[in-house]
């Protein structure tokens, strides 16, 4: 019985996990569409400092991650200081900021597409860089992701979607979602050699890290001279209160999205929070199809069940490479 109850309240504990992580970044993706589209106020003028976004959610984080430190840390130190994520901060500050611009120029369900082949800058690196050889099934894989991203940049987009968009360019889009995809695997590089060698860094003292940096960076791009985006962007929400209210709620989604993804890798492991992330975010292009007036043609639809046939394929693999090497760790 107390087996089955375990069992039960794991199971409990992963659904809670798959409908925080779900409901926080497929509303927040909704809010990011809607700034990034929507004609505010009766002037009808659109939030155009959308970079903006990334200052308020690195402040909103900054907060939430201290008081969680407050609340939870046991005070025992070893942990990296704060002063080691100056430069992935860096990184971390120009790589968001480009895929928000992105959403100026394409729609959200391209650069959710766009954003979800993170493998292909990694397999490059890896085997131009670092001579690593990877498996054919992996190559698979990348070319089902490649393959489909590139056919929906290609297709024509419905013009009731490029009518939303502030100013429509394709190539600089995809371009900008490119280099955003790039600085992020400097970052996450960056993050793992910090929590290897500091290996009592919790997952809070990275998010006020980088947060921290963020934050930093953000107001001296913003506000460091008289005619900063950031004045703007102030006066704009100061004139439209409910783009400011949106603003808000998208940075607390962020937040206790990243609390959700916290606790699944803790409970259930990297894998896991893999699938639920990327499982979200085909729920969130049809989200955006459905309900934010982005239509899809019956072969951008291909091109999704390809991209996500490829990342699908990818889980399935690092699954069945965790089962053997947890097949080798057990005693004889």
């Amino acid at each position: 019985m107390e087996a089955r109850g375990a069992g039960l309240r794991r199971v409990l504990v992963l659904g809670f996990c798959v409908a925080g992580i779900w409901s926080a970044y497929i509303y927040q993706g909704v809010l990011q569409e809607t700034l990034s589209t929507k004609r505010f106020g009766p002037d009808g003028k659109r939030f155009e400092h959308l970079s903006f976004l990334n200052l308020a959610q690195n402040v909103v984080c900054l907060i939430w991650s201290y008081i969680m430190i407050k609340l939870w840390s046991s005070g025992s130190s070893g942990g990296a200081p704060w002063w080691t994520y100056w430069s992935a901060g860096i990184t971390n500050t120009i790589g968001p900021a480009m895929g928000i611009e992105a959403l100026k120029y394409i729609s959200y369900p391209a650069q959710v597409l766009a954003k979800s082949s993170k493998m292909i800058p990694v397999m490059l690196m890896g085997t131009l860089v670092y001579g690593i050889r990877y498996t054919l099934p992996e190559y698979l894989c990348t070319f089902l992701v490649a393959g489909g991203v590139s056919t929906f940049a290609l297709l024509k987009t419905s013009s009731k979607t490029i009518s939303k968009l502030a100013h429509p360019n394709a190539p600089l889009g995809y371009g900008l979602c490119s280099l955003n995809l790039a600085f992020d695997g400097f970052t996450n590089a960056t993050q793992d050699s910090i929590t290897a060698r500091y290996p009592k860094t919790s997952a809070w003292d990275i998010m006020l890290g980088m947060n921290l940096w963020g934050t930093i960076y953000n107001l001296i791009y913003m506000f460091g001279w008289p005619h900063g985006i950031g004045f703007e962007a102030v006066q704009f929400c100061k004139q439209h209160p409910e783009a400011a209210w949106d603003i808000f709620l998208y940075c607390l989604c962020g937040a206790v999205g990243q609390n959700f993804i916290f606790l699944t890798i803790s409970r259930f492991g990297s894998l896991a929070n893999t699938t639920i992330t990327t499982t979200r975010k085909f729920v969130s292009i049809v989200v955006s199809s459905l309900l934010s007036g982005n239509p899809l043609s019956t072969k951008q639809w291909g091109c999704v069940a390809m991209v996500f046939s490829g990342l699908s394929y990818q889980i399935y693999l690092k699954w069945r490479k965790l089962q053997r090497s947890q097949k080798k760790r057990k005693p004889m």
